[in-house]
């Protein structure tokens, strides 16, 4: 009889323990199950939401000035401000060295490593055609800065669009911060002012309306003007010193205005001026464009009449938008533009 009680005792035992085991490991492994689906969710959205976003960007030349500041802004407003919620802007940047031929090749070779949109600062703005049907055929579209392809150009196809400023402005307040000074720009008083013109690239819009503008706006305001020299500086400091040194040399006293369709060759103008022992403000004014830091800086401390502001922070940030809405399929528009502003003396 006590060996049956203690058999019975031991069976006991060890279906309650068998029992309490079953209860700890079936509850356990359900949450195991749960936490581990849950962990294994989560990467999963995240990696459905991350983003990356190619962008090829076409420039000129790297050694002009003002393209400088712009492309600098560009690359990174699209890499700091834009690279967010998680979209990355991945931001390549090339030198057409101002040939088209090196640009329109740099251009295709972005289409071959399937860019998904093309900012491009043309070396002549005439290869806008041509350059909208490269990516057009691809269909990557592209945005135009700086240099303005013309309407036509721009109607080729919907995923294309131009952000600048309007040139005509920036020539009016050149002409217009002449029509502000004393004397009106007439240092001798014979009733018309003459003027050495730097003209940037002639086959460039903004080379031309400048040019065309500042001094429409003088002759409007009622003063007469004399061309002394008009010719081509490429934007180049060097060379706008250059043409202002043979002007000077050549013509002398007679000098009284000299406008320059950007600020690098304001510059040099200044150089050539100083060297000729001639006065800004006193014998002589000297206006630019783009508003780069040295020239208003020149401005302030009266070595230039004035330049214009050429927001390149305000154009860099308006293009980056624009690519960003037509990489997203959203409708752009044709042109989008940036004011001048312009800058005298504090």
């Amino acid at each position: 009889m006590k060996k049956i009680l203690a058999l019975l005792l031991v069976l006991c035992m060890t279906l309650s323990l068998a029992a309490c085991g079953g209860k700890k490991e079936e509850p356990a492994t359900t949450e195991s199950v749960k936490e581990t689906e849950e962990v294994t969710e989560e990467p999963a959205e995240e990696s459905a939401e991350a983003k990356t976003i190619k962008v090829g960007v076409a420039i000129y030349k790297f050694d002009d000035n003002f393209m400088t500041v712009y492309r600098e802004e560009l690359q990174r407003y699209f890499e700091e401000d834009m690279s967010k919620d998680g979209v990355t802007y991945e931001v390549t940047v090339v030198d057409g060295k101002n040939d088209q031929a090196e640009q329109t090749n740099q251009i295709q070779n972005f289409i071959a490593s399937g860019v998904d949109v093309i900012v491009a600062n043309l070396v002549q703005s005439s290869a806008a055609a041509s350059v909208i049907n490269l990516c057009k055929d691809a269909d990557i579209p592209v945005v135009f800065i700086n240099r303005e392809p013309t309407a036509d150009d721009l109607a080729l196809w919907d995923k294309v669009a131009y952000v600048g400023a309007d040139a005509r402005q920036s020539g009016t307040f050149q002409g217009e911060i002449i029509n502000e000074t004393p004397n009106k720009g007439d240092f001798n008083g014979d009733g018309k002012i003459n003027y050495v013109m730097v003209v940037g690239d002639p086959e460039n819009v903004d080379a031309k309306y400048r040019t065309e503008f500042s001094i429409k706006a003088v002759t409007d305001s009622g003063m007469q003007v004399e061309k002394l020299v008009e010719q081509r500086g490429d934007w180049d400091q060097a060379k706008g010193q250059e043409i202002v040194a043979q002007a000077l040399t050549q013509y002398g006293k007679d000098v009284e205005v000299v406008f320059c369709n950007n600020d690098a060759m304001a510059l040099g103008a200044y150089q050539a001026i100083e060297a000729a022992g001639r006065k800004v403000g006193e014998d002589i004014y000297l206006v630019g464009v783009d508003a780069l830091d040295e020239a208003v800086a020149y401005v302030n401390e009266g070595k230039m009449t004035g330049t214009v502001l050429n927001d390149a922070n305000g154009q860099s940030h308006k293009a980056a938008e624009v690519a960003a809405l037509v990489v997203n399929g959203e409708a752009i528009e044709k042109n989008y533009t940036v004011d001048y502003v312009k800058v005298i003396k504090k």
